[in-house]
């Protein structure tokens, strides 16, 4: 019976390499997970430029399938570790445009290095190494803070963001540093103030995608896919301990609410999902620097890895 189940287990391995279940592609794009938090409805320090350089480390040893079951056999003894670096310049204007919100631009610049091991190589989804991922621009709004008799009340910007197709890609590889498609990423950001010390804030994002017309190996000689249509979004609170430190809770959630296509035909059983919650501080290093640091440990993942992230982020307004 041992040696009916290994060979089970092979078969359902190979499977992933000739054309099975699409789900094991990971089709959606690398998005914000995470990687904002505290106060996050306003920058720290008005307007002016702003460097950002975030760190993040995720790591994970379980590979869920449409049902948030293992998706590959326990002799795989999967192991993914992703170091994911995002140099962030921001540019925020005094200058008034629509209805008191001022203009600004966002670009960043992602660098993800990918390790996927196995307990037997070859057999299931591979990682493509080190590389540039997928350029990430953003024109936005942001509002000033509505005041209070003790200070800021609530703050909040929108940004129309756009993922562009520049990242390192192989369709013979699984894991890539970037999609081989334009995503739409717009979303809302807000803060708010239930006392000067204690904060609630939120981003909430649209995620939806163009055609990949070099799609993974998965899919054989189908000539494009497309990932279906997501909504994810990060929320957090925290109390200021300190006039220095602020500690609190943070998470985010992701739902894709569409299947994936396969030249133009839905894909049942592809859609992803995932819930990061851990503890998390802000240290105001002085009114012009400030760090993050977020720890998320995840949970409900369905088609895609479920595992923990690590996320420090460094903020510098010249």
């Amino acid at each position: 019976m041992k040696r009916m189940g290994f060979w089970m287990g092979m078969g359902l391995a190979l499977m992933v390499l000739m054309g099975g279940p699409p789900g094991y592609a990971y089709n959606l794009p690398a998005v914000n997970l995470g990687f904002t938090s505290f106060l996050d409805g306003g920058p720290p320090a008005g307007p002016g430029l702003y460097f950002t350089q975030y760190v993040q480390r995720w790591t994970s040893d379980y590979f869920a399938d449409a049902n948030g079951n293992r998706a590959l056999p326990d002799f795989a003894d999967e192991d993914l570790e992703a170091w994911i670096s995002l140099t962030q310049f921001i540019y925020q204007s005094d200058q008034a445009i629509l209805a008191g919100g001022k203009w600004g631009l966002d670009v960043i610049i992602p660098f993800v290095s990918l390790d996927a091991s196995y307990s037997l190589s070859g057999l299931f989804p591979e990682d493509n190494g080190a590389g540039l991922g997928d350029l990430l621009v953003g024109p936005y709004l942001q509002w000033g803070p509505v005041m209070g008799a003790r200070g800021p009340r609530f703050m909040h910007r929108v940004e129309l963001q756009f993922i562009l197709p520049t990242g390192k890609y192989s369709r013979s590889k699984e894991l890539n540093p970037g999609s081989n498609f334009f995503s739409f990423n717009p979303y809302w950001a807000g803060t708010l103030f239930i006392t000067p010390e204690w904060t609630v804030s939120t981003r909430i994002h649209y995620l939806w995608n163009a055609k990949n017309t070099d799609p993974n190996r998965a899919y054989g000689d189908i000539p494009d896919t497309q990932a279906g249509q997501a909504v994810h979004l990060n929320f957090a609170t925290a109390y200021q301990v300190l006039p220095m430190l602020r500690l609190g809770i943070n998470g985010y959630y992701l739902k894709q609410i569409s299947d994936d296509k396969a030249d133009g035909n839905k894909q049942p059983g592809t859609k992803e999902q995932v819930l990061g919650v851990g503890p998390g501080l802000l240290w105001h290093i002085s009114k012009d620097a400030h760090l993050f640091f977020n720890v998320y440990f995840e949970s409900q993942a369905e088609n895609r890895p479920e595992g923990e992230r690590f996320n420090l982020r460094f903020v510098y307004h010249f």
